[in-house]
């Protein structure tokens, strides 16, 4: 089958859209990338066995898509260059990459009524809620978040098929546009066995010292991702002086609240922010922790989706300790490979943290268990699975 990705972005990098179309085209399909370019790269090129088409596109219209759905400007725009692409290559199915660009596709799509499979990423309509410029007069003007949760329904709806993360985001649909849950596939966002099992890490410029206590936490450090709490608790820590060698390594872009709380308390030899680090070097830096952690605050989207992290540090043999958002909560608890906090408690946070601190055999136990249920049950190749069922039954 001729499969047409869509995509409102540059490629590459995007890891779940190249893990997906990998695993298809493996399968036997040809696999055509819809994607946009800013500057002057190759128009066609074969990356990976995806054959990846580039359409320019320009600050504006990124600009417009932020207003997809209280102007039609942006779908209008990206419906000629995705009817373009579907017939220059021939699509026999489309496969729309998260909702922004979902209309334009279905637009493009009006006349050839080929079948359609939406791939929620995310919750995006509940995500938005966090985004800065949401939180300003003037975005929560132009910018319905309710319109943007009808649309996604809509498309729900109109598609052959739903693609999800978790179970617990294929329940949340059932229950709030009322489709068959037959109609909805879940695929998670796992690593590929290369991740813990290649030669591709690079090493990292950090010098842990034998008696340190590593906690490290890898990705996004805006304020809904928890590091506050985590912080908060190493000034108690500090405070009491329950544990002198513990260092808390944030991996990921700088940020000022975390800035303003090192400086104001005097944390900088136990808050150490790396600034984003080559993602090859990922390995290396969980190599070198004792404890990684996923301190999520609670929300519907967070609810509903796993961070990646937890996986690459499971992979590695590390204990987790995790927030209480429901799905990360479960799939740690149900395989034994970490321990739970309340989301937002810093106290519970902390006794977690010590409770890891005092028992290596505990910690020991903990990452035995995540290896054993990322090798065994949670990889790409073994994840994947329904999303070539999928196609096969499409």
């Amino acid at each position: 089958m001729r499969i047409g990705m869509i995509l409102d972005n540059v490629y590459p990098p995007d890891p779940r859209v190249e893990n997906e179309a990998i695993e298809l085209i493996k399968s036997g399909h040809n696999v055509f990338l819809f994607c946009l370019t800013y500057g002057n790269e190759e128009k066609e090129e074969n990356i990976q066995g995806i054959e990846v088409r580039r359409y320019k596109t320009n600050k504006l219209e990124y600009k417009l898509s932020a207003l997809a759905y209280t102007i039609p400007l942006y779908s209008t725009l990206m419906k000629s260059k995705i009817k373009d692409f579907i017939t220059k290559n021939k699509i026999e199915a489309i496969h729309i990459h998260d909702i922004r660009i979902a209309e334009a596709a279905f637009l493009a799509n009006k006349k050839a009524n080929l079948p359609t499979t939406l791939d929620l990423h995310e919750n995006r309509p509940e995500i938005m809620r966090f985004y800065p410029h949401l939180q300003k007069p003037l975005g929560k003007l132009l910018i319905s978040i309710s319109k943007w949760k009808k649309k996604e329904e809509e498309f729900v709806k109109k598609s052959s098929k739903v693609v999800v993360v978790t179970e617990d985001a294929k329940q949340e649909l059932v229950d709030r546009v009322g489709v068959n849950k037959d109609k909805i596939v879940v695929v998670p966002n796992t690593i590929r066995t290369s991740f813990f099992e290649g030669n591709e890490a690079l090493p990292v410029s950090f010098n842990k010292e034998p008696e340190d206590f590593i906690v490290l936490y890898l990705g996004d450090t805006g304020t809904r991702r928890g590091l506050k709490t985590v912080v908060d608790s190493i000034i108690s820590i500090e405070k009491e002086e329950k544990i002198k060698n513990i260092k808390f390594v944030i991996v990921g872009k700088e940020s000022r609240y975390l800035e303003r709380m090192i400086n104001e308390y005097n944390l900088q030899k136990k808050v150490v922010l790396m600034g984003w680090q080559n993602d090859k070097t990922f390995r290396s830096w969980i190599e070198i922790s004792d404890v990684c952690v996923s301190p999520l605050h609670r929300n519907i989207h967070h609810d509903t989706t796993y961070a990646n992290k937890i996986f690459q540090y499971m992979s590695m043999g590390k204990p987790v300790l995790v927030s209480d958002a429901t799905a990360q909560k479960k799939v740690v608890e149900q395989h034994g490979s970490g321990l739970v906090h309340v989301a937002e408690d810093v106290k519970d946070f902390t006794n977690k943290l010590l409770t890891l601190y005092y028992d290596k055999t505990l910690r020991e136990s903990l990452g035995t268990k995540g290896i054993s249920f990322i090798k065994n049950h949670f990889t790409w190749d073994i994840t994947s699975e329904q999303l070539i069922n999928l196609y096969k039954n499409l």
